[in-house]
């Protein structure tokens, strides 16, 4: 019997495959980008074997992803002033001050990530505070969660903003108790800036530039796969064009899928004629239903406890219907942003109504599921239709470790039980992913992993978590973030764990993350990246590559 030659040979280490819980394989072998051999050592020796990587016992996992990303977004806010670290108006106005001063008058200021909650003075800039900034230059600023804009009054102007301008964007545009515009846009109205402001990034090579370096970061970080996502009412626009120029000329490390917010033609690459060097393919259509908490735009069916007679904003119902229908008819995927319970609600009225038109949605193996992003307030009542439904979670862990301070004051005691409910919805086997939303969080895996296994922010707070019983387990948090992301496209015959048949995606990291606490967790190192048998980053830590 002609037993499978071998590219290369992983040994030496412990290989989690994420099969199941626990198991572990000696040795694994790997042949043009596929995974021929898992399995004991002695075995492995048998094969006609090219080169061995001894991984000097460290540990390997399946690569990491992230199934819920703007990478276009984070690579223009590589040029906008960063506010994430501000805490005060003082330090924010300081911030863009030291912009305005090196950028020539009439020209845009741009910053991004501010987080109000966070201020001494705990409340929401204005034009008033940009306007102290610079009356030369328009400025605007996005806060961390992307849902709310503030323009100083430089910007408002060139924006022609009147009566009507409020009657189109209703409960979006911020007064004050004289009507005045006190420069807060929310949601779509932030659509009036992005509109006449040109893209920072200017050509295509200077996209490419950009792009190609935050993706080798984040092969860094472990990440082998991203979801990313379109938003075009804030110009964050996604084009595969640009990612498979990159991965023509040998500069896309990782494997790209691209989301968008408007109706596309399916791709030529889908999951069934996937090779190991197409790293690219379209994914998701991208609905919006919400906003977000941080905005308080998140709708919400009891109105929020620190804004009353404020429910949210929410798309038509029926509307969502008829779109999320015709999405299913065309032959593509819906993902659906739902934030709040009564957004929740919505989608879900949607989907059921989506599986009645097309009645194929629930047998069809070639079908994707559903996918519902954030999914942040999930009652009993929506855990038992989800688990009856084609549907992926596509969740945020590390919004916890931000959103904890807070959360309580929007939502009231009583409601914080329905808030966050990962260890429920894994009970209930609701299939879920996990993702940064990055520029919303920082795109590293693992500190994402760390709040869905502590329930803590980074430094440890509250002790013992926020809600524990709503903890997840270290291999069930890893699996969000690895495992679980290729059922959201329907890739999980390819990807997701070592198995032989499946793509050679892997990582190395220094210690074995299921025999250390949870804080230890956001010290692991990356090593090493494989994508499809190529080593995409290198650590230099470990001598023999295997190359």
């Amino acid at each position: 019997m002609q037993r499978e030659a071998m590219d290369l040979l992983l040994m030496g280490g412990r290989i989690y495959t994420f099969k199941e819980e626990g198991d572990t394989v000696e040795a694994l072998g790997i042949k043009a980008g596929r995974i021929v051999f898992a399995g004991r050592l002695e075995e492995a020796l048998k094969h006609d074997i090219k080169e061995t990587c001894d991984l000097k016992g460290k540990t390997v996992i399946p690569g990491l992803g992230d199934s819920h990303l703007h990478l276009y977004a984070y690579c223009q806010n590589q040029t906008y002033v960063a506010l994430d670290e501000t805490r005060s108006m003082e330090a924010f106005k300081a911030k863009l001050i030291e912009k305005a001063k090196k950028t020539e008058p009439g020209e845009w200021i741009r910053g991004a990530g501010f987080d109000q909650t966070k201020f001494v003075e705990n409340r929401m800039p204005t034009r008033h505070d940009l306007d102290q900034v610079s009356t030369d230059h328009p400025i605007v600023v996005r806060r961390c969660c992307l849902h709310v804009l503030v323009a100083n009054s430089a910007a408002i102007e060139l924006a022609k903003i009147n009566d009507q301008t409020d009657q189109a964007f209703p409960g979006m545009i911020e007064r004050d108790e004289k009507g005045d515009l006190t420069g807060v846009f929310r949601e779509q109205s932030a659509k009036l800036f992005d509109d006449i402001m040109p893209d920072p990034l200017k050509t295509a090579d200077v996209k490419k530039r950009v792009m190609a370096q935050v993706l080798q970061d984040m092969a860094s970080k472990g990440i082998t796969t991203i979801h990313t996502y379109a938003a075009k009412l804030w110009r964050y626009e996604e084009s595969i064009d640009l990612y498979r120029e990159l991965e023509e000329e040998g500069r896309l490390p990782i494997r790209v899928t691209v989301c968008k917010d408007e109706f596309f033609e399916k791709a030529q690459i889908g999951p069934q004629d996937r090779k190991p060097g197409d790293k690219t393919m379209y994914g998701a259509y991208k609905i919006f239903t919400d906003g977000s908490l941080g905005a308080r735009t998140a709708a919400l069916t009891v109105p929020y406890s620190d804004d009353p007679g404020n429910t949210g904003i929410l798309c038509d119902p029926e509307v969502l219907k008829e779109t999320v229908a015709n999405a299913c008819l065309r032959g593509m995927q819906p993902a659906i942003h739902a934030i709040g319970d009564r957004a929740m609600e919505a989608t879900l009225d949607a989907i059921e109504n989506a599986v009645k038109v097309c009645p194929e949605l629930l047998t069809s193996p070639e079908r994707p599921p559903f996918r519902i992003i954030h999914a942040q307030m999930v009652t009993n009542e929506h855990l038992q239709r989800l688990k009856a439904l084609p549907i992926v979670l596509d969740i945020q862990p590390i919004f916890l470790s931000t959103d904890l301070y807070w959360i309580e004051d929007r939502l009231g005691s009583e409601r914080l039980g329905i808030a966050y409910r990962w260890k429920s919805m894994r009970d209930e086997g609701i299939m879920m992913t996990g993702g940064s939303d990055c520029p919303v969080e920082a795109y590293d895996p693992l500190p994402g992993i760390f709040a869905a296994v502590a329930r803590q922010d980074l430094s440890g707070y509250p002790p013992g978590g926020w809600q524990p019983h709503e903890k997840l387990s270290v291999y069930d948090a890893f699996c969000l973030f690895s495992k679980n992301i290729p059922y959201a496209n329907g890739e999980q015959a390819l990807l997701g764990t070592l198995e032989t048949g499946k793509f050679s995606d892997l990582v190395v990291i220094d210690r074995d993350p299921f025999e250390i606490e949870a804080p230890e967790i956001l010290k692991l190192k990356i090593l090493r990246t494989m994508v499809a048998g190529e080593w995409v980053f290198d650590s230099g830590v470990i001598p023999d590559a295997g190359h």
